[in-house]
């Protein structure tokens, strides 16, 4: 087999990123079809055994670069080492994750090595022998079609939930290539790591997502959609509007300005429907808005809505729900 479909394998904590198994999926229809290698890259210190969830998940090969100095992440050395790799074996496309690290690494490693990068896709095929990329303009309202008909390895990032991974089988190996990985000159410095402990799924790559937006009046009362959230198993998410008036802190912040997200189901509570956060939550399966305002934007892209006070809906939902889920 030549070359390769690679795929940055993202972890944190030693944990798997949903989305770089989902990336996994689309790589190995790709690598069937073009007749080549589907391989995986794995940076960081002591994540050599995740290299068996990702052969199981479809990689024929995992490429691990373990070092002290890359215990976390940062993007000189990242970039050093997934590029350097690239520059040696010559893969025919990079794929990686439209996260926070997946946007940040993806740029540099694409700026090193010369080649172009196709960002947010929400989708690939191959045509003719050529990979073929799907990815949204003007906030959502259109879809492109692009390929890089001559530069190489072809660069994409790839927004979580969009994608389909492939359903594992347990047993399965992949040769294990493990790099010598002495990133130099790094110039930023991680002092200190502070991380937010929460039993709710990261926003990114939550299948539910209970947002909040200026009708939620006051910071407290995201408590009522934290409690549809608990009992639904979602992550809780705001709207510029909400995050700019003090309600939620920015991590929360979903739209154009925010993160990106496709959740199987978007409940979207006190939200106008800006074109800036439907940029950022349009792709989700389901959407369902509650707003007291029958002309709000948000009920032209929803797929159910409600027209009420959120504050008796919401309560209402959460009780209806417990009965319903135990």
């Amino acid at each position: 087999m030549a070359k390769g479909i690679w795929v940055y394998a993202e972890q944190k904590n030693g944990q798997l990123k949903k989305v770089s198994l989902e990336i996994l999926g689309a790589g190995r229809r790709l690598a069937d079809g073009l007749g080549e290698e589907l391989c995986a890259v794995l940076i960081g210190k002591e994540v050599a055994g995740l290299a068996g969830t990702l052969a199981e998940y479809g990689a024929d090969k995992v490429y691990v670069a373990e070092n002290d100095a890359l215990e976390n992440y940062t993007n000189d050395g990242y970039s050093q080492v997934l590029a350097g790799l690239a520059e040696e074996y010559q893969p025919t496309a990079i794929f990686l994750g439209y996260t926070v690290l997946g946007r940040d690494l993806a740029a540099r490693v694409a700026q090193r090595l010369g080649t172009g990068l196709c960002t947010d896709c929400t989708g690939v095929d191959l045509e003719d022998g050529r990979i073929i990329f799907t990815r949204p303009i003007y906030a959502g309202k259109a879809f492109v079609r692009a390929a890089c008909p001559e530069a190489r390895p072809i660069c994409a990032t790839f927004r979580p939930n969009v994608l389909t991974a492939a359903r594992p089988r347990p047993g399965r190996a992949a040769e294990v290539v493990t790099v010598d990985a002495r990133p130099k000159d790094i110039r930023q410095i991680i002092k200190e790591v502070v991380r937010q402990v929460s039993s709710r799924p990261e926003l990114t790559e939550a299948d539910i997502i209970v947002s909040g937006g200026r009708g939620m009046k006051a910071a407290e009362n995201f408590k009522i959609l934290e409690e549809l959230a608990d009992v639904l198993g979602a992550a809780v998410g705001a709207s510029r509007a909400a995050v700019d008036a003090g309600y939620a802190p920015h991590s929360m912040q979903v739209g154009q300005t925010g993160k990106t997200v496709s959740p199987v189901l978007y409940i979207a509570c006190g939200i106008s429907g800006a074109i800036q956060h439907l940029a950022g939550m349009g792709s989700s399966k389901v959407i369902v808005a509650i707003n007291k305002d029958p002309e709000a934007n948000i009920f032209k892209v929803a797929d159910y809505g409600i027209v009420g006070d959120l504050f008796e809906v919401v309560p209402l939902l959460t009780r209806e729900f417990k009965k319903l889920l135990g």
